[in-house]
This record gives structure tokens, sequence and C-alpha cells, in this order.
């Protein structure tokens, strides 16, 4: 099994440049919000979404959210979607063009029905939450298709996949690299793989390491949210017409420099605005 190295040398930060257009050329992101009480992962993963550079990004939430996060957001706006159905006409306008979902879902029937009808979306990433409704209902993990984007913890990845997570914490140091492959290839989708060693994996069995060492070790992202601004930059790159593979990658790095930048006392909400500093360095 050939693993490649994420490093800024392999990165294709050219992929991170906006062409002239109008904002819904540069992709309309749908974060899927949970009820009231539950909304700053979403939040979280929007704002990243729009710092990463898509065009437009929209929180669907539920009507008893709406207020709550009405008094949190400006440049984002907001939609109601109350259940399954309201997502499927939801996605009739053919500029939102990504998906994210699971930050803060919650794992009752709205959440179930959304996972179900999003699912019916071209790009779709699938974090938190929804990982969990995933591997509960084996009909759910049956509408995952190459277009989605698994970002599962060690402990979400289990869930999904008890058998592989036993393997990822087995001897030798490719162990997590080869469970998070064979993931990919049972579920037919890019899996991202979060941790110090981040193993992002496709289905045509293509894998890819990040690491953090040293002196670019990172260990202020186990923070609450940190993983939501993660899987938002993946969903701007993705309605930005990055390939899966390539967004996961270039999202990765991206949340680890930008963690690098911070130092200490990094908390979720810094990530997204450390973005641009991030960005000027690398000349985008």
């Amino acid at each position: 099994m050939r693993i490649s190295e994420i490093t800024r040398e392999t990165l294709d930060v050219t992929l991170l440049c906006k062409k002239p257009g109008h904002k819904y050329e540069h992709g309309h992101v749908l974060v899927l919000s949970g009820g009231p009480g539950r909304t700053g992962a979403a939040r979280l993963a929007a704002r990243g979404a729009l710092r990463i550079g898509a065009g437009a990004v929209t929180i669907g939430v539920s009507p008893a959210a709406q207020l709550e996060v009405a008094m949190q957001v400006t440049a984002i706006m907001l939609q109601r979607i109350t259940d399954g159905a309201a997502l499927i006409d939801a996605l009739k306008d053919s500029r939102i063009n990504a998906l994210c979902l699971g930050p803060g879902l919650g794992l009752g029937a709205r959440a179930a029905e959304l996972v179900k009808a999003a699912l019916a979306a071209p790009k779709v990433v699938l974090d938190a939450d929804a990982l969990s409704l995933l591997a509960q209902d084996t009909d759910l993990r049956a509408g995952l298709h190459r277009g989605c984007i698994l970002t599962p913890h060690m402990g979400e990845f289990a869930r999904l996949a008890p058998d592989l997570a036993d393997a990822a914490q087995g001897e030798g140091q490719d162990a997590k690299a080869q469970a998070t492959r064979q993931a990919a290839a049972r579920f037919g989708c890019v899996v991202l793989l979060k941790g110090p060693e981040t193993i992002i994996a496709t289905p045509e069995g293509e894998v890819r390491r990040h690491r953090a060492p040293h002196d670019r070790a990172t260990p202020w992202l186990a923070t609450a949210g940190a993983g939501d601004v993660l899987a938002g930059f993946i969903t701007g790159l993705i309605a930005r017409g990055v390939a899966p593979v390539e967004a996961a990658s270039l999202a990765t790095w991206l949340h680890a420099k930008a963690a690098l930048t911070h130092g200490p006392g990094l908390i979720a909400e810094d990530l997204p605005d450390l973005l641009p500093q991030v960005l000027r360095q690398l000349n985008v």
C-alpha cells in the first residue's frame, strides 16, 4: 500500500485561487443545523465554508432555531428546513451544490430524514451526528456514493466500522491507513479519519496521510468545534469544484496550519478567521 504524505510541497494550492465571476460561480453551500441550543456547530462549519471561498453559504434551520441562528450570523443566509421533504424541495435550487450535515444535527427523526434526503445530492460532507445515524441504519449507509466525504474521529469510526476501528489500533505503523483504505472501499466514498495523524482514503485505494510532529504539532486542535470547522472547509472547497480527495487534503493541511499560526489558547471560533492570513502566506 502506497501512502502519500500531505505537505505544503505536495498540495496544489492553485486550487484555492479564485477566478473572476459572481458568487454563485464559486458555489453555494447548505449547512444543516440542529434545533435550539444545538446550532453552534453548524454555524462554525458555515463560517469555515464561507472563509475558504464558497460564494454563498446558507444554514438550513428548524423553525424553532431560526431566531437563535439569525442573532449570530450576518453574511451567512438562513432557510427553514423542517424535515426531509423540505430539504428535497430546497435542493431544487440548482445553485446549492454542496451540503454539510452532522455538526449539532441531533439523532432524532428530523435528523435521520435530513441525512436520507441529503444523500440524493451530488456533493455531501457527513460529520458528527450524521455519522452516528449512518452507523445505526444500514439503509442510510446504502445511500452513500462517490460524492460523499465521511469525516469521523476514532470514536465515530468505531461506531461506523467496529472491525476496522479495532484493526486501525493494531500493530504496525500503517494499521490506521490500511483500515481507512478498507473503510473507503466499503462505503464507496472518501473517508477522512481525524487525529494527530489524519488519514484520507478513496474508494479506488489512494491513501494520503497528514502528520504534524515536533515543531508542527497542534495539540490545541483538541477543542470543541475544531472538527466542525474542518467539515466546513471541506464543503466550501467541493462547492468550488475541488475534487473530494483534494478538498479533504487541502482542508486538513490548512486547518492544521491555521492552528499552528495561532498557537496555544486556540478555540474553534479562531480557525476560520485565521484562514486569510494562511492564504496570504501561500500567495493565494
